[in-house]
């Protein structure tokens, strides 16, 4: 079968992944699966593994096929399988977990002491066929396009994870902002105005994002290469300042705004990666806010969103590509030129 792999970490994503004749996976337990591939989100983190940036914290054998972000159409089951039949449409979960662990037990999959991530620590889905497991693939409803949903197995599922916590916090007449509109930060939106009463302001450098994030649900914008965003804010909410950020860049520029915007006992949930917290011990104690980092999120918290997806409370804007053009979506995304997700169909 076709795949696209990784043989060496590289900063030039012009020629990072090669298209190799590899063998089809075969299963190799009583509860795997093995997945026909009909969509593969390409995401921010496939660039930063093809950089090697993921390396000290995932072990990478390598050459090996990314692709976290999968759905498509089971076509082969283990003996023990019993969820789901060869034919079914299915979303997957991005990890594969043990079951056994206490942290399986507790629901927290992202914890298992024995997970294996297909498109970081072994190969993925931007090939023909993925080998999974029965514990991480989701039926989709009828009509649900497997191309379609693809990108929620992770960038869906981080944002309603991120979110989920912050409703949590949110009660009516409370602000929340949400940084970066883009293929993660446009999915927060809808799921926080499905799922909450706070009124949502969201920032982003560019005009047609922030037309978007009013479309979606947005109450207000700003653009913070132009405008005082805590003094915005602080008009905004009468000086309260805001309970909930969740910010999907991460950079130091926006990881800095949490101890001017958040009001005493927010949160600034850290889901976008890259930057970092500098922020003297007393800022956080003084304001009593708080980082959260963002990891994914639980299998029951991506059937919950494949509900909202179901019930049309979250639409993903997406754009397809075929398995050969995968180099020029790693560079269009380096460059920011891909609105929403990118879908890679084998």
């Amino acid at each position: 079968m076709r795949a696209a792999r990784l043989h060496e970490y590289t900063d030039e994503m012009g020629d990072a992944l090669s298209i190799d004749e590899v063998d089809a996976p075969e299963i190799d337990r009583s509860g795997g699966i093995v997945v026909d591939v009909e969509g593969a989100g390409w995401c921010q983190t496939d660039n930063h593994v093809v950089e090697g940036m993921w390396e000290q914290y995932m072990p990478q054998d390598l050459p090996m096929t990314l692709g976290h972000e999968n759905a498509g159409t089971v076509a082969a089951v283990g003996e023990e399988v019993t969820t789901v039949a060869e034919g079914d449409q299915v979303i997957c979960h991005p990890v594969v977990t043990c079951g056994k662990c206490r942290p399986c037990r507790q629901g927290e999959d992202m914890y298992c002491e024995d997970v294996a991530f297909p498109g970081l620590s072994r190969d993925g889905g931007f090939a023909d066929q993925l080998l999974t497991s029965e514990r991480s693939v989701i039926p989709l409803p009828d009509g649900v396009d497997p191309a379609e949903i693809a990108p929620h197995a992770d960038a869906g599922i981080t944002a309603y994870h991120a979110v989920k916590k912050a409703v949590a916090e949110l009660v009516p007449g409370d602000y929340a902002v949400v940084v970066g509109v883009g293929g993660l930060g446009h999915i927060g939106i809808q799921c926080l105005d499905a799922m909450s009463a706070a009124t949502i302001v969201a920032l982003d450098v560019k005009g047609e994002a922030r037309d978007l994030a009013e479309e979606l649900g947005a109450a207000h914008t700003l653009d913070p290469s132009s405008e005082d965003v805590p003094a915005e804010l602080d008009a905004l909410t009468d000086d309260r300042g805001v309970k909930q950020v969740l910010d999907f860049v991460g950079a130091d520029e926006t990881l800095s705004l949490a101890p001017d915007v958040v009001a005493a006992g927010g949160d600034h949930h850290v889901v976008g990666y890259g930057g970092h917290v500098h922020e003297p011990a007393q800022a956080m104690v003084n304001g009593e806010f708080s980082y959260r980092g963002t990891l994914v999120g639980q299998y029951t918290e991506l059937q919950e969103l494949v509900a909202l997806v179901e019930q049309g409370d979250v639409d993903l804007r997406t754009t397809r590509y075929g398995l050969e053009d995968i180099n020029d979506v790693a560079v269009r995304l380096e460059h920011g030129e891909i609105e929403g997700r990118a879908v890679i169909v084998p």
